[in-house]
């Protein structure tokens, strides 16, 4: 019933920044966990950040390789989930996937929808 579109992606060089937005369908995101996901070539997709549902507080949890330079946000007035990217480095390059769960979680199997991923490509 959730239908997710990633934006934001694109090339930078090591160092910079990029933030990512997925927005959802429907009326009903405030009451999903969200999460995002990459997935970089010939490697299996990762965990990179989470936030829960709720109307007021969120609680966010990041993968170890992208604590301290990531950030997830959400606002569920716009229906988006954000994921604020800085200091990137060539190892985030990756395929990043916006996902929705009715259940905290940091497995993929967890998650029902997904958006069809925006390319983040982080230069030397």
């Amino acid at each position: 019933q959730v239908q997710l579109v990633e934006s934001g992606g694109g090339l930078v060089q090591a160092g910079g920044s990029l933030r990512l937005s997925c927005v959802a369908s429907g009326r009903t995101f405030r009451f999903y966990h969200m999460a995002w996901f990459r997935q970089a070539p010939g490697k299996e997709r990762e965990f990179v950040a989470t936030i829960s549902s709720g109307d007021r507080t969120y609680y966010a949890d990041y993968a170890d390789s992208v604590k301290g330079r990531f950030t997830i946000s959400r606002d569920n007035a716009k229906n988006t989930v954000n994921l604020q990217m800085n200091s990137l480095k060539p190892e985030d390059t990756a395929v990043y996937y916006c996902a929705a769960s009715t259940s905290a979680s940091y497995t993929e199997t967890d998650y029902a929808y997904w958006g069809q991923g925006t390319q983040v490509t982080v230069s030397s």
